[in-house]
């Protein structure tokens, strides 16, 4: 009788006295104990103003009910597909939500709403997913600035598929240290693009040394990220660079005269087809008929996998020296040895040429240290 008294009222009262009595009557149905039936004609009073034509009434309904996990699903369901001011109130806070509740907001839902989502106390992956595959800028920015959603490492390649462009969320996605090593190749590529694109940067450097040093960049960066990889990371990363065309012999060369043996024999295991124990066993103690064999078996040319042969026995021999990087002992003995034959494939001379310039450049590194060292001697 008190809620049939109270919806002829709510039918004449003004908009105000119907905001205060909708947050009064949420309040008191979470609040008090009530009767199963008067419970449930309190619900449907909430029901009924739903519907009321001032958004005043509907937003201090859903101030009262928002963060609380005895309000009536219904409700809260039904309040979240209200306008913006009102739905927020509910998306950002009610816990009735479940994930799929959620996800389903996200897909069909606007920016704001996905930005409400993204911005949650706890975010699930599965929500954090969604957002990830159908979110713009805004909303994935939120999510990864919030340290309560929890992305997974395949929703972060997604996001770096999807808006790696974007500064921000290429900066934030870099921050996390579970970023996959694919991904993060992924976003190096894009900054290098980015400053490649600067007017200033074309214009100072030149279009074709430009594209030199972006490309040597590229490598180098490329090469760092294979050495740090995780091990369990390794297959990913392998074939994002197969698929992307960057396995190539001077990469690899690259990767084991430097001592990245570990993510080369990962290389070697995508390309060969064989056993990943198999692999390691055969680059570490196997002879040299059985790591030619093992080359050729993974696509290197009979002209060239000779010279990975002696650089792999090299290698060996290098990560038992006590003396000297594994780099300067591999490429420039690997020169020594090969620049002595003058008849060479252009693929051979190619691979070679790229470790010269590895030489060149461990060299260089050498001598800058030795200078920063002797300045601090001297002072």
């Amino acid at each position: 009788m008190i809620v049939e008294a109270f919806l002829r009222w709510a039918e004449t009262a003004k908009a105000g006295d119907r905001a205060r009595a909708a947050n009064a009557l949420g309040r008191a149905f979470l609040g008090t104990t009530m009767p199963a039936a008067e419970r449930g004609a309190a619900e449907m009073a909430m029901t009924y103003l739903l519907d009321d034509p001032s958004p005043r009434v509907r937003l201090s309904l859903a101030e009262a009910l928002a963060h609380s996990p005895a309000a009536p699903r219904s409700v809260i369901l039904s309040l979240a597909e209200d306008q913006p001011e009102i739905a927020g109130q509910v998306i950002l806070c009610s816990p009735l939500f479940t994930d799929t509740d959620l996800v389903d907001l996200a897909v069909r839902g606007s920016n704001l709403t996905r930005v409400l989502i993204a911005s949650r106390g706890e975010v699930s992956f599965a929500v954090s997913a969604a957002v990830a595959e159908v979110g713009g800028e805004e909303e994935n920015i939120c999510l990864l600035e919030n340290a309560g959603a929890s992305i997974s490492r395949t929703s972060m390649k997604r996001l770096a598929e999807r808006l790696g462009d974007c500064g921000a969320v290429r900066s934030l996605l870099l921050e996390r240290g579970n970023l996959p090593s694919d991904a993060r190749h992924l976003l190096m590529q894009q900054v290098s693009a980015a400053l490649a694109g600067f007017h200033l940067v074309r214009a100072a450097v030149g279009e074709a040394r430009l594209r030199h040093i972006t490309r040597e960049a590229n490598e180098s960066g490329t090469v760092a990220i294979a050495g740090a990889v995780q091990h369990d990371d390794i297959p990913d990363l392998v074939e994002h660079l197969r698929l992307s065309g960057r396995l190539t012999p001077a990469f690899l060369m690259h990767t084991l005269c430097t001592g990245k043996v570990d993510f080369f024999a990962g290389a070697i295991v995508n390309l060969s087809g064989c056993d990943d124990r198999r692999v390691r066993s055969i680059l570490g103690t196997g002879r040299m008929h059985a790591v030619r064999a093992l080359y050729e078996s993974a696509g290197l040319g009979r002209d060239i996998s000779v010279i990975f042969v002696e650089a792999t026995l090299l290698w060996r021999s290098a990560s038992r020296a006590t003396r000297g990087t594994v780099l300067e002992n591999v490429s420039s003995r690997l020169l020594q040895i090969f620049h002595r034959q003058r008849r060479t494939s252009d693929a051979a001379a190619e691979l070679l040429d790229m470790v010269e310039k590895l030489t060149i450049a461990e060299q260089r590194h050498s001598a800058r240290s030795f200078a920063s060292k002797a300045s601090v001697a001297a002072a």
